[in-house]
């Protein structure tokens, strides 16, 4: 009975010339996906910016980077990154999750430390550029893993 009664609503309010927007209070159910808010846009990003800096490292371990060791521990904490970032990233069932953004260059396979650090600086300087546009509990991890990539520049050696 309930199955029935939500499938007819669409219907009884087309005839009775009523948006469901009309009958409800709050955004119209049956308008469509509404767009994600600007904090689950930012933190999209982000996961896709973590995600590069993953590949990137990555592609330093598949390369045999020296010191190997660091930059397979390095990577860990990444993923760590990526994961807690995940976390908070709540989407409705349907929705694609955040993928690498089309406007990020390619990994390359000539990866060295100096990139590796160049990209760990901009992704301190970035995540430190988003902490006044977002939520207090967002701001505080960015901000963490803005300091985490800070100490990966000095750890590896810049």
């Amino acid at each position: 009975m309930l199955a029935a009664s939500a499938a007819a609503l669409p219907a009884l309010l087309a005839t009775a010339g009523c948006r469901s927007s009309d009958a409800f209070a709050g955004p119209d159910p049956l308008a469509g996906r509404p767009t994600p808010s600007p904090d689950v846009i930012t933190l999209q990003e982000v996961i896709a910016a973590e995600r590069a800096m993953i590949a990137l490292y990555q592609t330093a371990v598949d390369v045999s980077l020296r010191p190997a060791s660091q930059v397979r521990g390095l990577l860990a904490q990444h993923r760590q990154h990526l994961g807690q970032l995940q976390a908070r990233l709540v989407l409705p069932p349907g929705w694609a999750s955040p993928s690498v953004s089309a406007s990020r260059s390619p990994v390359s396979s000539r990866v060295t430390v100096e990139s590796l650090r160049a990209a760990e600086a901009a992704s301190a300087t970035d995540l430190v550029r988003r902490l006044v546009g977002v939520p207090p509990a967002l701001a505080q991890l960015f901000a963490s893993i803005a300091a985490s990539d800070a100490t990966h520049v000095t750890a590896l050696g810049g």
